[in-house]
């Protein structure tokens, strides 16, 4: 007994140390800024100490370009814009959000989770729910804001612990969050950092939103069994009988406008789906790459984006005509323009993160970096399965202090990226990897930005939970998904399964 109260207490002082860490975290876009300047100066130093490398594909000098001297003081000047303005992830995010905009504002994402979560026979309820977190990765709060307080609900509404509920509603939105069954708001995001990093060593190279949509699909899958069974097996039976008299927090139904509303959007859906099947399915198809006939590299794929954008829109706007949440032009542009102004921190952060990132990548420190890691990963033998494996568990490390993954991935990806490409690996491959580790550990970490919002669900049941309570419930979930995600990949690469649409493993 009393070694369990010394090891808790170890436990509860290795949480404080990284919630004292994270809230000294200055706020990412002030992180970028300083990161940029960090730079510069190591340009200098690098400049001075004549810092080279032996590019190894073609045998040529690479040295490294001082920011601060004449020269790239000009360029600094004369490319903020520039850098700001072509940053893939901007373009790419806000261009979705339209769609996603729509699709939210018209309430159809609501609807469309509590339907699939209250229509689960009693027997499936744990895999509805959690299969509902996976999904409402497609919206931007969904999940943390409607979901996990309805997973809490139902359960209680079944005499089943509330907080089994909401650990796994937790366990897909926030657990499973790299895992989807679907192309999400993310997808553009990360492909877009992962393809700036990767110029770094091909100028050429194009990464596109889908890139890991197999390996994230069965991603999904195993999230939804491991989910389930942890939550029935381990985690329901550790909490055993609610004896609590919370007050009952009421489901709300499903409308028969509701309904009407669903019935439309999936038939614009498949209508959809059969138009764009329409375009590159036959031979002559107006998607196709007009020269070869080829589908994977082809305007279907340069413009995946697009497709996107209208996958999001038309079920969107036709459920909200539907229900009479879009009667006119105004409300469709008002569900747009919401759905903008909560961009506003983003687009400041990806201003500062694009310097960062073209800073280094003209300064040619991101390079010489990617040549020296790669070298150096060689010479102590760390590549393959290993080094995928350990970069796993560093991104899970780092996603315990700074919750944002955008914000993450434009950090590492400019050093990771070209080194593992250097090490033969494709862009892909190390975004899967990076995906795997920012996921598993945002349900234990209290700098994940919902986690308060997640106690004070937990307390409407309880006035006695607190963090303590959420992290320990939520353990077993990030310590299994852990292992059985790292096995995944570890099946998938060595059975040599491409991650997605032109996401093979191997440069």
């Amino acid at each position: 007994m009393k070694e369990r109260k010394e090891s808790s207490k170890l436990f509860n002082k290795i949480l404080d140390y990284i919630e004292i860490i994270g809230n000294k975290l200055p706020h990412p876009a002030t992180l970028f800024a300083i990161l940029a300047i960090v730079v510069a100066f190591a340009s200098l130093i690098g400049d001075w100490f004549s810092l080279t490398a032996i590019h190894p594909a073609d045998g040529s000098e690479i040295k490294v370009k001082n920011l601060l001297s004449s020269d790239g003081v000009r360029w600094i000047y004369t490319n903020v814009v520039h850098n700001f303005v072509n940053f893939p992830p901007l373009g790419y995010v806000l261009a979705v959000m339209i769609g996603i905009g729509v699709a939210e504002g018209s309430g159809l994402f609501n609807s469309m989770i509590r339907a699939l979560v209250l229509k689960a026979p009693s027997k499936l309820i744990t895999g509805a729910i959690v299969f509902a977190g996976v999904l409402s990765h497609l919206a931007s709060e969904a999940g943390y804001v409607i979901l996990i307080p309805l997973g809490a609900a139902i359960y209680y509404a079944l005499g089943r612990h509330p907080m089994a509920g909401l650990a796994a509603a937790f366990c897909g939105v926030s657990g499973g969050f790299g895992a989807n069954f679907l192309i999400g708001s993310i997808d553009p995001v990360l492909a877009g950092l992962s393809e700036s990093a990767a110029n770094i060593i091909d100028p050429n190279i194009k990464i596109n939103a889908a890139v890991n949509f197999y390996f994230m699909f069965v991603s999904a899958i195993m999230i939804v069994i491991a989910g389930t069974w942890i939550t029935e097996k381990i985690v329901e039976p550790r909490l055993k009988l609610y004896e609590g008299d919370a007050e009952k927090i009421s489901v709300e139904k499903i409308s028969e406008e509701e309904k009407k509303g669903l019935k439309w959007a999936g038939v614009s859906l498949i209508i959809l789906v059969i138009l764009l099947a329409l375009t590159i399915i036959p031979e002559n198809g107006l998607f196709r790459n007009p020269k070869t006939g080829e589908i994977l590299h082809s305007p279907f794929f340069d413009g995946i984006i697009t497709g996107i954008l209208i996958f999001f829109l038309v079920p969107g706007l036709a459920y909200g005509i539907a229900v009479k949440t879009i009667k006119n032009d105004k409300d469709f542009m008002k569900h747009i323009i919401k759905s903008m102004s909560t961009m506003a921190t983003y687009i400041v952060l990806v201003f500062f993160a694009a310097q960062f990132v073209y800073f280094f990548r003209y300064s040619n420190l991101g390079l010489i970096i990617a040549i020296d890691g790669a070298a150096f990963l060689k010479n102590i033998g760390l590549t393959g399965i290993p080094l995928l494996v350990a970069f796993v568990l560093v991104s899970a490390f780092i996603n315990l202090f700074m919750g944002s993954a955008s914000a993450k991935w434009a950090i590492m990806a400019p050093v990771f990226v070209p080194m593992f490409m250097l090490l033969g690996y494709h862009p892909a491959l190390t975004q899967a990897a990076f995906r795997i580790g920012d996921s598993v550990t945002n349900l234990v970490t209290p700098m994940m930005s919902y986690f308060a919002l997640i106690v004070a669900f937990a307390q409407k049941y309880d006035e006695k939970y607190g963090i303590g309570t959420i992290i320990s419930t939520m353990i077993p979930y990030t310590v299994l998904l852990t292992i059985f995600w790292i096995i995944l990949l570890i099946i998938w690469m060595l059975l040599g399964l491409p991650l997605g649409p032109d996401g093979p493993l191997y440069l």
